[in-house]
């Protein structure tokens, strides 16, 4: 072979050797830098909503809660947490307690207090009645005495439980009447429109927590929120995944609407004696929404509450509402 051709062959070997580290480097280093990119948003959060826990000491049943053992499903759904790894908090969506008394409100701290990891608290009707010795703001103060992870002024509040997510609790329960109806304050909305802007703008994921659904898991008039209608005004400002996760009917029920997800929890007083545990994964382009349905491992109990329920199933739910995987695009 020439000397010419022999060097012009070992140029292009070193061209080609160099292009192809080249290409190699820049390869790994798109591949390191869209990686990273990607895992800043897949931040994981892991909770467990517990509600209507109607902590009592009652020694009878009413026709449909098995008041009798509400302290005892308590602490099975109190262990049953502190045995799943991972939970980062545990929030309580109202009627804590089956009547506003503080004997009742100290003896769900202390078992809410065993818990290994922070516990929050929305308002439940039950939580509250007209004439009481013991009113909102009492139980509030009282409660955040018990429970040093409520550092709020108002009994609505929100927290960053990990970066990306916004959780929102707010007060939906009426203590001016005798009544199971919800309503929100203007207050409270124009709040709950600022904390959402917040959200929006640090690009976090709202989470609401409350007593009272938006939307019913089946219809109730006795029940409702009465001004559900401002409430939605309010959440279709904006197109971001929004989750609300509430109580007060006993039932379970997920339902997607738009970029809403609605999540009703049963209670642990009544069949089927349950609660959730909900670990969401924020991805770049979609939130992943995954549930645990956990019922009570305390079977006589469970079997003697669904004997004493109008509908199990209607309480129960479908598949659909137990254990399911909901995404959501941003």
């Amino acid at each position: 072979m020439p000397k010419r051709k022999k060097r012009n062959n070992k140029k292009q070997q070193k061209k080609n050797h160099f292009w192809g580290k080249f290409i190699f480097c820049l390869t790994v280093a798109l591949v390191v830098y869209f990686g990273f990119n990607t895992l800043s948003f897949a931040q994981t959060l892991k909770f467990a909503q517990i509600s209507d826990v109607h902590l009592s000491k009652k020694n009878v049943d009413t026709s449909y809660k098995v008041l009798a053992s509400s302290q005892e499903l308590l602490d099975d759904a109190i262990e049953q947490v502190n045995e799943t790894p991972n939970i980062d908090f545990v929030i309580e969506t109202g009627d804590l307690v089956d009547k506003p008394r503080k004997e009742l409100v100290e003896k769900a701290c202390k078992q809410f207090n065993r818990l290994n990891v922070p516990w929050y608290f929305a308002f439940g009707n039950h939580d509250a009645a007209i004439g009481t010795t013991f009113n909102k703001d009492e139980y509030f103060e009282y409660l955040k005495d018990k429970n040093k992870n409520i550092t709020a002024t108002k009994r609505y509040y929100s927290f960053v439980p990990k970066t990306g997510y916004r959780a929102i609790v707010l007060d939906s329960t009426i203590d001016s009447r005798i009544t199971a109806n919800g309503e929100l304050p203007q207050e409270q909305l124009q709040w709950l429109d600022t904390e959402l802007s917040k959200a929006k703008l640090q690009q976090q994921i709202p989470l609401i927590f409350m007593h009272n659904p938006l939307q019913e898991p089946f219809p109730s008039f006795h029940h409702r929120l009465l001004n559900a209608d401002e409430l939605q005004k309010i959440l279709d400002k904006y197109d971001m995944p929004i989750a609300i996760f509430t109580g007060h009917y006993h039932a379970a029920k997920i339902h997607k609407d738009g970029n809403i997800l609605h999540v009703s929890t049963p209670s642990l007083v009544t069949y089927p004696n349950a609660f959730r545990i909900i670990t969401i994964n924020n991805l770049k382009d979609k939130v992943i929404f995954t549930f645990d349905f956990r019922e009570t491992r305390l079977k006589e109990v469970q079997k003697k509450a669904k004997l004493m329920t109008f509908s199990a199933s209607t309480l129960k739910g479908e598949e659909s509402d137990q254990n399911t995987v909901v995404i959501m695009p941003k």
